[in-house]
């Protein structure tokens, strides 16, 4: 591991960790479009492997520290997953942002309500709502995220 890609690793927990007092409650699940948006840029910055990273690092704070649930793990790990594997092959900060509502609208709202919430929290939750509630989550932090990068491209701190 490089220090700088830690370093910067560590920034963006901290900042999906800081801002997660802002969620939206759908059910039995806090939604994060902030951790959403901390995926695709960690998945952009520093590819797949370290957004998984700071996805579960976040989560495991956030989980700590009362702010998240155990929907937080696939909300926010497939999501950074495919972010970054969508980035890696196609270059494409639009294609992580997609990868991003896909890994978290589709596989991770999956997840959550067929193993996670039954078998770990002890609670069931339609599909459609935790679908559409991780989509729109998810759609919203990739927006930011992609405004954010385009910010830090024009300022000369990030170049594609």
């Amino acid at each position: 591991m490089k220090a700088k890609e830690v370093a910067k690793a560590v920034v963006l927990v901290a900042v999906a960790v800081a801002l997660s007092p802002f969620f939206i409650p759908v059910g039995i699940s806090k939604c994060f479009p902030a951790q959403h948006m901390v995926n695709v840029l960690s998945a952009v910055l520093l590819g797949p492997g370290y957004a998984v990273a700071v996805a579960t690092v976040a989560a495991v704070l956030r989980n700590i520290l009362g702010l998240g649930t155990l929907l937080a793990f696939p909300g926010g790990i497939f999501g950074a997953l495919l972010a970054g594997l969508a980035y890696r092959a196609f270059n494409n900060i639009y294609a992580a942002g997609l990868g991003e509502i896909v890994g978290t609208g589709i596989v991770g709202s999956l997840t959550s309500v067929w193993l996670v919430a039954p078998m770990l929290m002890g609670k069931t939750m339609a599909v459609s709502t935790l679908m559409i509630a991780f989509s729109v989550s998810s759609l919203g932090g990739a927006i930011m995220a992609l405004l954010v990068l385009q910010l830090l491209r024009k300022g000369g701190v990030w170049k594609r």
